[in-house]
């Protein structure tokens, strides 16, 4: 079955780092885009970005561009998260997942499978 599972979240200072790499299976890895969102308590699910399936193309949420960068290897099937100069305000929970074809890149609605998620907290 189609498994997608988040690794490298944690507790790091503002202005931090953090890798986050999500694994892929199951689902033949180039032939989907992917993307990453995130959730705050109490708050919805929220856009980080969308990597094409070639990675040639990548769209990013205001909140973290030029913070973040996005990287995919389809010998590992991994997606890759690089989380620099990190504010309180990116703490949540990291979700990678597979883009089902249509839809906007923004909507999770757009998305077919999830990971479980990955905890990544900010301290001031």
């Amino acid at each position: 079955q189609v498994q997608l599972v988040e690794s490298g979240g944690g507790l790091v200072q503002a202005g931090g780092s953090l890798r986050l790499s999500c694994a892929a299976s199951g689902r033949t890895f180039s032939n989907y885009a992917m993307g990453w969102f995130r959730q705050a308590p109490g708050k919805e699910r929220e856009f980080v970005v969308f990597i094409s399936r070639s990675g040639a193309s990548t769209y990013w949420a205001d909140s973290v561009k030029g913070r973040f960068t996005i990287s995919r290897d389809t010998a590992k099937n991994t997606a890759d998260l690089q989380m620099n100069s990190l504010k309180p305000e990116d703490t949540a929970v990291y979700y990678c997942a597979f883009y089902h074809y249509s839809g906007a890149y923004f909507d999770p609605g757009s998305y077919d499978y999830w990971g479980q998620g990955t905890q990544v907290t900010v301290s001031s």
